[in-house]
């Protein structure tokens, strides 16, 4: 049976769950990206957002990340509504985003891209920064490269190390439990790397104290790093429930994604129309 959420309360400010959309609607234009999305999740949980290519996931992510703002609705991070852009906040809730491209600056050594926002803020010691640095390194496998360049890692211990940089240990305000975003992690990796990865976004998750949500396409990644799921589908989120639920429920939306067939609700639009 199809398990779906109960409906939305919005939470106060200085309140409520991790994160919570609240009729959240995103437009561009003529375009509806997101349409009246309700969400919650509470601290400690693991999300995986699925759906076909367009559907509006790395928007949800855009949006949590505070690189964009819905056109309509409400959204609340750690129970205070976002209003502003992340670069216009004096003091923004702590998300970090791991994009499906490692993102290092590449003239910056291993150790200064994990520890870039510790020497940016300049409060802590250069040893106490390089502890912080080493601890997270050695737990995704990398210890010893701090003073490696970028160009000098294969493609997935670049991908390790942007890992390392979130869960580095920001000793700032409000820098506590965060939530952390995936953006398609395991695309374009092999089995293996893929499994190494997905074990590596539930130990970040677990060493950061944190709250994750991933978008992925990836079945092994879904099951492996997420506790519930929800499935998005022409900018609405048609079903939602646990990983469990996800494996054997005959929602013709997930059994669809799940199986890969052509036949069923999610359809191209040049099809829906002829």
């Amino acid at each position: 049976m199809t398990e779906t959420c109960p409906p939305q309360i919005c939470a106060p400010e200085g309140s409520g769950p991790v994160l919570e959309l609240c009729g959240v609607s995103l437009r561009r234009g003529e375009r509806t990206i997101l349409d009246g999305l309700d969400l919650q999740l509470h601290r400690g949980e693991r999300l995986a957002v699925v759906g076909p290519s367009g559907a509006g996931k790395t928007t949800i992510l855009r949006l949590l990340a505070g690189l964009e703002l819905p056109s309509s609705g409400e959204l609340y991070l750690f129970g205070k509504r976002q209003k502003y852009l992340r670069l216009d906040q004096l003091h923004p809730p702590d998300v970090r985003l791991v994009s499906q491209n490692p993102a290092l600056l590449a003239s910056l050594t291993v150790l200064e891209n994990v520890g870039f926002l510790l020497y940016r803020d300049g409060r802590l010691p250069e040893r106490e920064i390089r502890q912080r640095v080493a601890r997270c390194l050695e737990a995704v496998g990398l210890a010893g490269t701090e003073e490696l360049m970028p160009g000098e890692l294969s493609g997935g211990m670049q991908k390790r190390v942007s890992f390392a940089r979130a869960m580095v240990d920001d000793p700032g305000p409000q820098r506590d439990q965060p939530l952390l975003l995936f953006d398609e992690p395991t695309a374009g990796l092999d089995p293996v790397a893929a499994t190494r990865i997905e074990d590596l976004m539930v130990k970040t998750t677990h060493v950061t104290n944190g709250t994750s949500v991933v978008v992925s396409h990836v079945l092994s990644t879904i099951e492996r790093s997420a506790e519930r799921v929800v499935l998005l589908y022409e900018a609405k989120l048609r079903w939602q429930g646990t990983v469990e639920a996800f494996r054997c429920c005959d929602d013709p939306y997930v059994v669809q994604f799940r199986t890969g067939s052509l036949n069923g609700p999610m359809q191209p639009k040049e099809l829906v129309n002829h």
